[in-house]
């Protein structure tokens, strides 16, 4: 019989542990403990981590990433991986550690999402090329599924080319490169162009080495803009301005090409830096003024159409890429400013004589009032000096009205000439623009064109009768109807005016006469050639006053000689004029009688 081992007993041994069933010591529990909750603390919320399946149903999956708990997550979140099995390895983002019934909430769809986002960031960064799915056409552009994400296509990203149809791109897998990312708002867009932009770079540059200007290309019309035809050159653009499709003047250059037509083209100019090229058509075309009518010269008439208007003058186009200009002056032999699209418009089909041909600067000017003859030519036949006749008024200034009498023929009337009695201070007061008025003609100014004319002229001049009227001294009765710092302007009869000053405008009362009152007023000056007449109503005052004083001064002088006569002086008698009339009829008979 072997002898027994005997063994000392565990110091730390957790009997109560053992008795309660319990295998783990108070102090492995501990460490165990320790241990779950660090686990705890590598998982973080909104992060990504992998997690494996424990199961699978028709409705969830069950996954594990190592916490004290598995997730639930529904199986529609994996429809992009239908060979799902148990123990594989799975994204998942977390939602949260523990929600409100203390569960553990994670996402694959989320987790797919993030790593996308990153994914497309990472893309951008590195200028990457990546592939994308076509989904659907929307506005503007198409939708692209990349990494699981809807990013923008715009349809001037889809090919270096204007596309006509966008449907052909949609259900396609293409290469693209990130162009754009908007954090905020989580938008992508993309871009397949930019991929081949960089390829035709490189082309463009070979065949941009070997351009010359003048060089003759045949090309393909790639796009029609309203400024000009874009012209494909095999891997270069080039641009064929409006103004290059033809000599003549046109207003769409679908006058002129179409879309995909083969045309050939010079040259003009290249920008190697910027990569532009002008080309133009009509310079593969003999220009027209080298096939205008050699014989044509100034003073010829010639007929043309108005092609374009502007307010200084009109295009005229007589063939085809030769034009001239009328210049508005050369419009009218009216002197007035006016605009061109008072004499024609665009389209008009006229007649005008040359005025000046360049050839060598191919310029032309073209006349329309030469068709006429210049109204100043026979000036003093027509309007010959005391002459009348009726003009319209053109305008205004401060010391006159300017009339037309005719196309071409102005004339002043100046504010004195208006009228012989009426004080106007400005023509507005007289007449109005646009109206008729009748004038004579006073002087003619043929080298710069303008008559000096009247309209008070019409009449005889009223002033010769008023001088008999107003003389000095009389009185009129007279109406206050403007009163101005300096005196007061009178209306008398006949439509004469008259002027006091302030001295002259107070009443027996003292007070001042005021506006609209009628007195009388005493002329105490009168000047025709002037046409003045200077009132006074203090003046009739005044006199009746001096009158009286002189009246009264001459009784009191008279009063007094009588006082001094002697008293004893004997009464001399006065002989009448009866008696000195019966002594000469006494005289005359006694001569009679003695005769006989």
């Amino acid at each position: 019989m072997s002898e027994l081992k005997v063994q000392s007993p565990i110091e730390d041994f957790d009997w109560e542990s053992y008795e309660s069933g319990s295998t783990v010591g108070a102090k492995s529990r501990e460490e165990l403990m320790n241990t779950y909750d660090e686990s705890l603390k590598t998982a973080k919320e909104n992060e990504v981590v992998t997690g494996t399946v424990k199961s699978i149903n028709k409705r969830e999956v069950r996954v594990d990433i190592g916490m004290k708990s598995d997730a639930i997550i529904p199986v529609s979140e994996f429809r992009y991986n239908p060979d799902l099995k148990e123990g594989d390895e799975v994204e998942v983002y977390i939602e949260t550690l523990e929600d409100k019934n203390g569960q553990l909430r994670l996402s694959h769809k989320k987790a797919c999402q993030t790593r996308s986002w990153d994914r497309v960031n990472e893309a951008l960064q590195n200028d990457e090329v990546i592939k994308g799915y076509v989904k659907s056409r929307t506005k503007g552009g198409m939708i692209v599924d990349v990494f699981g994400i809807e990013a923008f296509l715009p349809g001037s990203q889809i090919d270096v080319r204007p596309i006509r149809d966008y449907d052909v791109f949609v259900g396609k897998t293409m290469e693209f490169k990130v162009v754009k990312i908007n954090q905020e708002y989580k938008n992508v867009v993309v871009s397949h162009k930019a991929l081949i932009e960089a390829e035709l770079e490189q082309q463009k540059k070979e065949i941009i080495s070997k351009l010359e200007k003048g060089q003759v290309l045949e090309g393909k019309v790639k796009n029609i803009t309203a400024y000009g035809v874009f012209v494909d050159l095999g891997g270069v653009d080039g641009l064929v301005h409006i103004t290059d499709l033809s000599w003549g003047r046109i207003s769409d250059p679908h006058e002129v090409v179409e879309l995909d037509q083969d045309i050939k083209v010079v040259i003009i100019d290249f920008d190697n830096e910027k990569k532009r090229i002008a080309l133009g058509i009509k310079q593969l075309m003999p220009h027209p003024w080298d096939n205008l009518d050699p014989n044509l010269k100034v003073g010829d008439h010639i007929k043309g159409r108005v092609v374009v208007m502007a307010d200084y003058g009109a295009f005229v186009e007589v063939q085809p890429g030769v034009e001239g200009l009328i210049h508005v002056s050369e419009m009218s032999w009216s002197q007035h400013l006016r605009s061109a699209q008072d004499f024609l418009k665009a389209g008009d089909e006229i007649e005008a004589v040359i005025l000046t041909l360049d050839r060598e600067e191919r310029k032309m000017s073209l006349g329309l009032k030469q068709l006429k003859n210049d109204p100043w030519e026979n000036i003093e036949e027509k309007y010959a000096i005391g002459s009348r006749h009726t003009a319209k008024v053109r305008n205004f200034t401060h010391f006159g009205v300017f009339v037309e009498i005719e196309e071409g023929v102005d004339g002043l009337i100046h504010i004195s000439d208006l009228s012989w009695t009426k004080k106007i201070k400005h023509p507005s007061e007289f007449t109005q623009i646009g109206n008729d008025i009748e004038v004579q003609v006073l002087e003619i100014d043929k080298d710069n064109r303008r008559l000096s004319l009247g309209h008070k002229q019409l009449e005889e001049n009223p002033w010769d009768v008023f001088e008999g009227i107003f003389t000095v001294g009389s009185v009129h009765k007279g109406k206050i109807i403007e009163v101005l710092d300096k005196g007061a302007v009178v209306s008398l009869d006949h439509g004469v005016e008259g002027f006091a000053t302030p001295k002259h405008l107070v009443k027996e009362d003292g007070s001042q006469a005021k506006l609209g009152d009628e007195l009388d007023f005493k002329v105490i000056e009168f000047n025709k050639d002037n046409k003045r007449i200077i009132l006074s109503h203090s003046r009739i005052a005044e006199d009746a006053t001096k009158a009286e004083r002189r009246a009264a001064n001459a009784g009191r002088r008279a009063e007094k000689r009588q006082q001094e006569a002697p008293a004893a002086a004997p009464a001399i008698e006065k002989t009448t004029l009866g008696d000195l009339g019966a002594l000469q009829a006494l005289k005359e008979q006694m001569q009679k009688e003695a005769k006989k």
